[in-house]
């Protein structure tokens, strides 16, 4: 059978189940394991004649969908929140995988861009970063102080300012993927090329070492944090540009509503990165070496885990409890 007519054939069942997972349609559990076996065999059709094809992936996902609303139990629906975060999260980052792989690739290209610029033009950093911020800090690393930029103002009044303004950074990475993309990968640009320039700015004045055991300690959680917000920017913009078999608008949807719960597991880590940058890379020269490097490996290890390797196991897990019932 050809791919088209096997998606012509069955779009509007699909469609219903969307339709059940999301709420729309109520479905007693003996009509919700009917659908779901229906939903299995179509699983297990396309993945022997299509085995690459988007319409495998797509009932893949709403295989995993039905699954959990089928046996999700009383006690998720008690612990909403760690359901999020524990299994929600980390299927839809393990669904949408390719899109984080994009915006590290992006990230990484205009962090380059940006090095790069500030090694060709010494002018380039003070375009970038502002002249009396470079100033500052040139008198910074002077008097042996290259991280004294975040030493000014109160703890907790520059903590909120930081958790604030990253937030709002990261809204507008994620927002701005309405536009196609376009804007998600243009406030990356400008962001990216900052964190480029400024890094070869302390490097060219003998100071990167000092410079990234202050900066780093919070910029694991906060730079990390901003690409997946990217990540979001861009499944966005892909919901509206490539809509596959769903409607345009119903695509749209789709993007909105799993990108911004994406979004949303970012805002933890952006609060952790702008209480340590508030309260503890003020003290950065102050630490012992070690004290800096553990910390700054530990936030890589969680941050990195939790949307590198954990969505990978939570989604194992699903597929052998979808395949353990199947049998």
């Amino acid at each position: 059978m050809r791919e088209v007519y096997f998606i012509k054939q069955n779009k509007e069942k699909w469609l219903g189940i969307e339709q059940v997972i999301d709420g729309k349609i109520k479905k007693n559990p003996d009509d919700l394991s009917s659908l779901y076996i229906n939903l299995i065999n179509d699983l297990s059709f396309a993945q022997t004649y299509y085995p690459k094809s988007n319409t495998t992936i797509y009932l893949n996902h709403l295989s995993s969908q039905i699954f959990q609303k089928i046996y999700k139990t009383k006690r998720v629906e008690e612990n909403r929140m760690i359901y999020f975060f524990k299994t929600e999260i980390p299927l839809l980052v393990y669904q949408y995988r390719r899109y984080l792989m994009y915006a590290f690739l992006f990230f990484i290209l205009f962090t380059s861009i940006g090095v790069i610029s500030a090694i060709y033009d010494k002018e380039f950093a003070n375009i970038i970063l502002g002249e009396d911020y470079v100033n500052q800090t040139i008198e910074n690393i002077k008097n042996n102080n290259a991280v004294g930029i975040y030493q000014s103002g109160s703890t907790w009044g520059s903590t909120i300012g930081i958790i604030f303004n990253n937030i709002q950074v990261g809204a507008k990475l994620y927002i701005y993927g309405i536009t196609g993309g376009v804007g998600t990968l243009f406030a990356l640009l400008s962001n990216s090329v900052m964190l480029g320039s400024f890094q070869y700015f302390f490097y060219d004045y003998g100071a990167l070492k000092d410079s990234a055991r202050g900066i780093w300690l919070h910029g694991v959680f906060e730079i990390f944090a901003m690409v997946v917000e990217a990540m979001c920017g861009l499944i966005l913009g892909a919901s509206i540009l490539f809509p596959k078999t769903l409607s345009r608008f119903n695509s749209f949807k789709k993007g909105f509503q799993d990108s911004f719960k994406i979004f949303l597991s970012t805002v933890p880590f952006t609060i952790c990165a702008g209480i340590i940058e508030g309260y503890v890379t003020r003290h950065a020269l102050k630490m012992p070496l070690i004290l800096n490097v553990v910390i700054i490996i530990t936030s890589l290890a969680i941050i990195g885990f939790y949307y590198f390797v954990y969505p990978y196991m939570v989604n194992k897990k699903t597929n052998k409890h979808i395949n353990d019932t199947i049998l």
